[in-house]
């Protein structure tokens, strides 16, 4: 009697769906690392310049392209690692107002200008009640 030479896919198989799953359910988690909710305004300048990103969260929490980051070396960095004159400013709507305050103070000391990230009011989705 032959031995049988044909391999068993369906273990194969489950491990991938289960896989693919859970892709599926991180995947608009990993999209944006930190979720910022910009204010919306009426009037906005597009823009699509290759920028370094600063974050502050509701929190008051700085990060730099998603590294969290102190905000008193924040101008240093800017100017060493991007080597740049300018920066998007990503702020929650719901933050106090003093830590975007001193994020911007540092980064002028730097003579590092400031663009503020917002979002259009028809973009914005539509909450349902």
């Amino acid at each position: 009697m032959g031995a049988i030479s044909e391999i068993n896919v369906t273990p194969f198989v489950d491990v991938v769906l289960v896989l693919l799953i859970i892709f599926m359910m991180t995947a608009h988690v990993m999209e944006f690392g930190i979720e910022v909710d910009v204010p919306k305004v009426k009037q906005v300048k597009e823009s699509a310049k290759e920028l370094p990103v600063i974050n502050i969260t509701r929190d008051g929490n700085t990060y730099l392209n998603e590294k969290p980051t102190n905000i008193h070396d924040l101008g240093a960095i800017v100017k060493s690692r991007f080597r740049g004159q300018s920066v998007y400013l990503r702020a929650d709507k719901g933050t106090l107002w003093d830590p975007i305050a001193q994020v911007m103070s540092a980064l002028n000391e730097a003579k590092i200008s400031v663009n503020v990230v917002t979002q259009p009011e028809d973009s914005a989705p539509k909450r349902g009640r």
